[in-house]
C-alpha cells in the first residue's frame, strides 16, 4: 500500500523518444540532402563528410577518455554535429581543415561548456563560422568541376542573373548540402511527420526574411529575386536542421517566434548590408546568444499567479 505514495521527481510523464533516437531522425532526415550532395559534387564530398564525422566522433571519444567521463558517442549527437558540419562546407575544403572544424566543434563549442545540453551554440555552425576565419579563402572557394567559383547569391550581389531552376535542384555551385532546395524539403518534412521539430521557428524565420527583403534589400515586389535568396547561402538548410536544435533554440513556444523573427532580421541585415553575401550561420549564432533573454522574457505565467500591482500612496 505505501507504494502507492511514491513520488518520483518530475518529469512524471516522458516521451518515449531519446536523445540518440531523435539524433537519428536527424541523420535520416539529411540523408537526401547528404546523398545529393554526393551526387553533385562527387567523391571530395564524399571524403570531406566520413572525415568530418569521424574527427566529430574521435574527439568526443577522446575528450571524455583525457577527462575521465562516462563516453556519449553513442547518443549520435556527435554524428549529427559531424554531418552537418560537413554539408556546410564547400567540397574542395582540404581534409585536415575539416578535422580541425570538427575538433573545435565538438571540443571547444560542445565539450568544454558540459556537453550535449550545455552548448550555447550549434557546434557545427560554430566550427564554420571559425573556419571561415582561420581560413577563409578555402572556405569561399567553390570551384570543382563544372561549377565556378561564384555562388548565386554572389552573382545576384554582382548583378547577374542566375536559374531558379538550377537553385531549386541544386545544380549551382556552393556548399556540399546547402545547394538542393527539394532535397532540404524532403528531409525538412520528415522531420516534420516524426514530431522531431515544429514549424514556429522556420516558419517565422523564413517570413520575417521576406517581409525584410520585400521592405529593404532595395528590389521592391521582384519574386523571382525573393525566391532565388531562399534558395541560395544555406537559409533553408539553416531554417529547418540548425535553427531549430533543442538545446540552442528557446523552448516557450512565444520565444520560438521571437527567436524566428531574430533571425530573419539578421539574416536580412547581413545580406543587404553586410560585406558578405551568404550570412545565415553568423544570424543564427547570434540568434543562439539572445535565447536566455528570449526565455527569461517568454515564459508562461504559472497558472493561479498574478503580477503584483503597486498602489500608489
Amino acid at each position: 500500500m505505501s507504494d502507492l505514495f511514491n513520488v518520483s521527481s518530475s518529469p512524471h510523464i516522458r516521451s518515449k523518444d531519446t536523445s540518440s533516437r531523435i539524433m537519428q531522425y536527424v541523420v535520416l532526415a539529411l540523408l537526401p540532402t547528404t546523398l545529393f550532395g554526393i551526387y553533385n559534387f562527387g567523391i571530395k564530398a564524399v571524403i570531406l563528410i566520413a572525415v568530418t564525422i569521424a574527427s566529430c566522433i574521435a574527439s568526443e571519444w577522446g575528450y571524455e577518455k583525457i577527462v575521465h567521463k562516462k563516453s556519449t558517442i553513442n547518443d549520435w549527437s556527435c554524428v549529427v554535429t559531424g554531418l552537418l558540419l560537413a554539408l556546410n562546407l564547400p567540397a574542395t575544403l582540404p581534409w585536415w581543415e575539416a578535422v580541425i572544424g570538427g575538433f573545435f566543434a565538438i571540443v571547444v563549442v560542445k565539450m568544454l561548456f558540459g556537453g550535449l545540453g550545455q552548448n550555447f551554440m550549434n557546434p557545427a555552425l560554430g566550427a564554420r563560422c571559425f573556419l571561415l576565419i582561420a581560413f577563409a579563402a578555402d572556405m569561399t572557394n567553390f570551384t570543382i568541376d563544372s561549377y565556378s567559383g561564384a555562388t548565386p547569391l554572389a552573382l545576384m550581389r554582382n548583378g547577374e542573373s542566375v536559374n531558379l531552376m538550377d537553385m531549386l535542384i541544386g545544380k549551382t555551385a556552393g556548399t556540399i548540402g546547402e545547394t538542393s532546395v527539394i532535397a532540404i524539403l524532403i528531409g525538412a518534412i520528415i522531420l516534420i511527420l516524426l514530431g522531431v521539430i515544429d514549424l514556429r521557428i522556420p516558419g517565422t524565420y523564413i517570413i520575417t526574411f521576406v517581409v525584410f527583403m520585400l521592405l529593404f534589400s532595395g528590389h521592391g515586389f521582384d519574386m523571382n529575386y525573393i525566391v532565388a535568396q531562399l534558395c541560395g547561402g544555406g537559409l533553408m538548410l539553416g531554417a529547418f536542421f540548425m535553427a531549430t536544435d533543442y538545446v540552442t533554440s528557446p523552448i516557450t513556444p512565444t520565444g520560438r517566434i521571437v527567436f524566428g523573427i531574430c533571425l530573419g532580421i539578421f539574416t536580412g541585415l547581413f545580406r543587404t548590408f553586410g560585406a558578405n553575401a551568404e550570412g545565415v550561420s553568423f544570424a543564427i549564432i547570434l540568434s543562439n546568444l539572445l535565447v536566455p533573454i528570449i526565455e527569461k522574457y517568454t515564459v508562461p505565467r504559472a497558472f493561479g499567479v498574478v503580477k503584483e500591482v503597486k498602489k500608489h500612496e
